[in-house]
């Protein structure tokens, strides 16, 4: 199924994915929708790794182990982050960028 799918398609709708999570982390001013667009770029990353890792060597399966790899790291990353926020929630009531920089003046 992967070998069907031409590679410059797949990397059009990777940097798609890229940059749509790159403009969310920007423009978003909610922690859980920043955290969400940095899970939406990592995972445009991980389907580079893959369709990569298919395209120029089909035999092996470096790609995948890398894949994984972002995968148990993002898992890491996500849970440290909602720990975070439950704890300024609890502080201050809010997620939102504003209220957290108007906490640390």
């Amino acid at each position: 199924m992967i070998e069907s799918v031409p590679l410059n398609q797949v990397l059009i709708v990777t940097t798609l994915m890229f940059f749509i999570g790159v403009y969310g982390f920007l423009t978003r001013k909610n922690l859980i929708t920043m955290l969400i667009s940095v899970e939406l770029m990592l995972n445009a990353v991980n389907l580079n790794f893959v369709f990569f890792d298919r395209y120029l060597f089909p035999g092996k399966l470096e790609g995948h182990f890398f894949s994984l790899f972002i995968i148990a790291i993002a898992a890491a990353e996500a849970a440290v982050a909602i720990a975070i926020f439950i704890n300024l929630y609890r502080n201050i009531r809010s997620i939102n960028v504003e209220d957290v920089n108007e906490m640390k003046n």
